[in-house]
């Protein structure tokens, strides 16, 4: 009988955690997210636990919109901090946690990510990943200059272009360019040295960069969505992807379909893993999970709750909260509306139900249950080519990480399915990737 496949664990640890009442949680810090102690806690909790990796997704603009009034007075999502000052910072309190987050493609330049991302990855050791986005919204076009956003085309064919000048970049300096050789004074060997002179549609980069290659050879590529564009990226340069999927069947069509498109890359399929999000209540019981889910959605007041509704269904806020969920009178976005609808009316929910369902894992997969209940669905996932592992996505923070940690990964361990220790120092050796190959470095061309 053979091994249980091993998986692979991330915690995303953005605000206070993704139920949309966290905040109000009884245990809750409501000013956690603008503390460091907060996120050292979180970070040597998941290293202590043997995690993949901590992430830190990023928006570069207020999205929490005030619809209906007095939603945005009650939302947690707004206060955070800038993701690379704070994981340079956690560097330096842990020792093998990967430290992974967000930067647009469309608000910077690609010499500036290379540098930033170079440096993290020599400051931690060799933990760092970058997390690729396009950004989307016209409030942050509007705190960069711009009064709308990037055409969607445009947008991810910048972005291709950005991530191929950012990889070539790493590779300005040979593993073996550094001498250091006090006796003759040669500090470096310049053949060792690539000057990238790119010149695209997009960009004009001289290069080289001024610091040497990385621990890991260059830091881990992560990047999320389903739309074509991104997943050609993805194919192409991707070390992990979060994916989001609600049902096994949608998630195993993403996975096949991805890691098909390797192939033309000439990768392997295990060169990229696959991390669908993961909102997790856990009890001991069935019972005392649901309670804890409960709780919460009883937090949810209508004005937010309205909110996580009014993107797609557009502005239910003069329906009764505790009636059947309507024809939406303005739908913003008519598909997501109609698939919103048909949920709501083939379980019946009413708007209360309806949005708390959608604020309890802000657009993440929920899971209620016990840790055996949560892990079989866990290798049912694994085992039937939807995941290579999980980014969880706890409801509150931190307690639903020391949730994890003391209920759900015993399960895993007790079936083989997690580490108990660290495979290495780097985050590409604690996920099974072998090192990239420099492009000019003779010796390593097949």
């Amino acid at each position: 009988m053979s091994s249980p496949k091993q998986i692979g664990l991330g915690l995303s640890m953005r605000y206070l955690g993704y139920h949309a009442a966290a905040w109000r949680h009884p245990s809750a810090d409501p000013d956690a997210a603008s503390k460091f102690s907060h996120y050292k806690y979180i970070a040597q909790a998941a290293e202590a636990a043997k995690l993949d990796m901590v992430f830190l997704a990023d928006g570069i603009g207020l999205r929490t919109r005030d619809t209906p009034p007095g939603a945005l007075q009650r939302s947690h999502q707004v206060f955070e901090l800038e993701p690379l000052t704070l994981l340079s910072a956690l560097s330096s309190v842990t020792s093998h946690i990967g430290l992974v987050s967000t930067a647009s493609t469309t608000y910077n330049e690609p010499y500036h990510i290379a540098r930033k991302w170079a440096s993290l990855d020599h400051l931690s050791g060799g933990r760092a990943g970058w997390n690729i986005v396009t950004s989307w919204s016209e409030v942050e076009a509007r705190n960069f200059n711009r009064e709308k956003h990037m055409d969607y085309d445009l947008r991810y064919e910048r972005a291709a272009e950005f991530v191929e000048v950012v990889k070539g970049l790493w590779d300005s300096w040979e593993e073996d360019a550094p001498v250091f050789d006090k006796e003759s004074g040669i500090m470096l060997d310049p053949s060792k040295m690539h000057t990238l002179f790119h010149q695209g549609k997009h960009f004009k980069v001289e290069g080289p960069l001024t610091i040497k290659r990385t621990p890991q050879g260059r830091p881990i590529l992560v990047q999320a969505g389903a739309a074509e564009q991104g997943l050609e990226i993805a194919a192409r340069s991707a070390d992990v992807v979060y994916s989001s999927h609600f049902d096994l069947a949608s998630a195993q069509a993403y996975y096949a379909n991805l890691k098909g498109r390797l192939a033309k890359y000439g990768r392997e399929p295990d060169s990229l893993k696959i991390m669908p999000g993961l909102t997790l209540f856990i009890g001991r019981t069935r019972e005392e999970a649901q309670k804890k889910y409960d709780l919460l959605n009883s937090l949810v007041a209508p004005e937010l709750g309205l909110s996580y509704l009014y993107q797609q269904m557009g502005d239910l806020s003069g329906f009764d909260v505790d009636g059947p969920v309507p024809e939406p009178p303005d739908p913003v976005m008519k598909s997501s509306a109609a698939k919103m609808l048909a949920v709501a009316r083939r379980d019946n929910l009413t708007i209360r139900q309806l949005y708390t369902t959608v604020a309890a894992g802000f657009g993440v997969r929920v899971l209620i249950g016990t840790p055996k209940d949560i892990v079989d669905d866990m290798q049912a996932w694994v085992e039937g080519g939807a995941a290579d592992g999980f980014n969880l996505c706890p409801p509150v923070l931190p307690q639903g990480l020391d949730e994890f940690v003391e209920l759900v990964l015993p399960e895993l361990r007790s079936r083989g399915m997690f580490r108990t220790e660290y495979a290495g120092p780097t985050l590409r050796e604690n996920l099974g990737l072998v090192p990239p190959r420099n492009r000019y470095a003779v010796d390593e061309l097949p």
